[in-house]
């Protein structure tokens, strides 16, 4: 009986603190993040391979078609407001292909570029696992969910950009002459840039809440720095619809909405942000 009192008054020991890693043990855990990142990726990237129809003919070359449903939609609304000029006429580019192995090297790396786009929320998972043992208990539930977000935050701009910014974009350039004596054919390599930079620069730019959250938690950035610079971003918004869309103010405003609505979002992140941060200061 004295033995179960004993034990009842005395807890037992809490577990002993676990050791702390080496470089070379964080190193090597790195690399094995980094492993099944490259796998995912490949696994994904064979996958777009094989679908090498649909890949290029209902997405890559899409928008250059009348058929393509951004085109579509604007020509069917250009005939109802009697404004021809949002209906996109791309039927003078044409794509050509002039290096011998062009279109084996265009077809990997489009396939490459497929599986890191499709898996970039697992490649977000892998990263967010390496970086979560080091954070503090509250760093964590102020980041839970991080990865879901990035995620939603990419995807989303990189359909944005691929449904209406890279349509406009091609459009602007693929049919900008400087004289109707040049004609304009257009290097399969030059077009498949365009696509991919534009719809990954895109999907970047939507990560902008993320960015704030975290610089305003650093104390890099205040809600006052971001409002006091609300006008010049409208102004940078703007000029970049402008070059990008035709001469209407229907698809300039159709571009600068959501990137604006982003930049507004922001704003409200880094105010409660920062109004938290104050209140745990003054408490």
């Amino acid at each position: 009986m004295s033995e179960f009192n004993t034990t009842k008054n005395n807890p037992p020991n809490p577990p002993p603190k676990e050791r702390e890693m080496s470089f070379w043990e964080h190193l090597e855990e790195l690399r094995w993040h980094l492993v099944r990142s490259i796998v995912a990726v490949v696994i994904l990237a064979i996958v777009a391979f094989i679908f090498k129809d649909f890949i290029f003919d209902k997405v890559i070359l899409a928008p250059i078609r009348q058929d393509f449903y951004t085109t579509r939609l604007l020509c069917e609304f250009a005939d109802i407001v009697n404004i021809q000029a949002l209906c996109l006429d791309n039927s003078k580019l044409e794509i050509i292909n002039i290096r011998m192995s062009g279109q084996f090297l265009t077809h990997m790396y489009i396939s490459v570029m497929a599986g890191v786009i499709l898996g970039f929320p697992y490649i977000l998972h892998e990263i967010w696992s390496f970086i979560k043992p080091a954070l503090k208990q509250n760093e964590k539930k102020y980041s839970g969910g991080t990865v879901f977000v990035c995620s939603v935050l990419f995807l989303t701009g990189v359909l944005f950009s691929y449904f209406l910014i890279v349509p406009l974009t091609i459009n602007f350039l693929g049919t900008y002459q400087v004289s109707e004596a040049v004609a304009n054919n257009v290097s399969l390599g030059s077009y498949i840039s365009t696509v991919v930079s534009v719809s990954l620069s895109v999907g970047i730019v939507f990560e902008l809440p993320v960015f704030v959250f975290f610089f305003t938690k650093l104390g890099i950035l205040t809600p006052a720095y971001l409002k006091k610079n609300r006008k010049y971003t409208l102004v940078i918004l703007l000029i970049i619809s402008a070059i990008i869309t035709p001469p209407d103010i229907f698809s300039q405003v159709m571009v600068v909405i959501p990137l604006w609505g982003l930049y507004e979002l922001s704003i409200l992140i880094s105010n409660r942000v920062y109004k938290k941060q104050q209140s745990e200061l003054a408490g």
